[in-house]
């Protein structure tokens, strides 16, 4: 997750470069190396804590009222984790194409006692095997840049529209692509001492292979249902964040979602609360970390 409060540092230069090619990344991350390099450097108490605490606080204000949500694309199941830990009640079901990934996050949901998760092999643009209207709510996290083509992307929107009951919840938050390849090798570079190489390689090239913010709009407008708006990082919408309206969390979760801000090392609470700033700038008000 890029460290948002350098944004207004670099927006003259981004505002000022023209959009470059996509450069698409595989669907599927399956090499060894790769899984254990990703899983590792994203654990939760590593340097994308920041950015999981938000999503998941976020996510939890969203699905509130659901009773079985389907994650498209859970990977090694970090932030699903904790986002089952957050909604006991809730039946979630982690969907990835990489048998390894998935082996990767079989192994830390047993290691961390979550009984509420299960995860399968699918493919995000099919979803075959689920039946119309038949899911609560529906989650992405970080994955959506890993589909090839916009098409694909497309493919995927339609399956959602499909699937989710309706007025039914939904959470799909991606990079947005930045406009020069310099950008990208900057804001992946950021925790480059602190992390795999791997993991900074994939990284920038997941900020090549992101869509435009525009696409999302337009895709959001011809497909998904009329209650799903889209929102995007100001200055520059390089987190964008397609969800359905918020729901009112209890005042349980909504104590322990603070107290998690504040354990957090000072570094990361500063992070999270770029993202959190730069967010609500961008249109994401009832922030859920605020003391009540």
């Amino acid at each position: 997750m890029p460290r948002i409060s350098l944004l207004p540092t670099v927006a003259r230069e981004i505002f000022l470069r023209e959009h470059q090619p996509r450069v698409p990344e595989p669907m599927v991350m399956d090499e060894p190396d790769q899984v254990a390099a990703f899983a590792e450097a994203g654990r939760i108490d590593g340097i994308m804590s920041a950015s999981y605490l938000f999503q998941s606080a976020r996510i939890s204000q969203t699905l509130s009222k659901c009773k079985h949500v389907l994650d498209l694309g859970c990977g090694p199941a970090t932030q699903l984790a904790q986002i089952a830990q957050l909604n006991p009640n809730i039946t979630f079901t982690g969907l990835d194409l990489s048998e390894d990934m998935l082996e990767s996050g079989r192994e830390y949901i047993s290691a961390n006692h979550i009984d509420n998760v299960r995860l399968q092999t699918g493919d995000i643009t099919n979803l075959e095997d689920f039946s119309d209207q038949s899911v609560d709510g529906i989650i992405s996290t970080m994955v959506l840049h890993q589909l090839p083509e916009l098409h694909l992307l497309e493919s995927t929107f339609n399956e959602i529209t499909r699937i989710l009951k309706p007025e039914g919840a939904l959470y799909l938050v991606d990079f947005g692509r930045l406009k020069s390849p310099k950008s990208c090798h900057f804001f992946s570079h950021l925790n480059a001492d602190h992390q795999p190489t791997v993991f900074t390689d994939d990284y920038q090239a997941s900020l090549h292979a992101a869509f435009l913010f525009k696409e999302y709009q337009q895709l959001t407008k011809d497909i998904l249902p009329s209650h799903i708006s889209v929102f995007g990082s100001f200055p520059i919408p390089m987190l964008t964040i397609v969800k359905s309206p918020d729901q009112q969390l209890s005042n349980q979760t909504r104590q322990q979602l603070f107290n998690m801000r504040q354990n957090l090392p000072q570094h990361y609470r500063k992070e999270l609360d770029d993202i959190r700033f730069f967010m609500w700038l961008g249109g994401m008000k009832n922030d859920p970390f605020k003391k009540f």
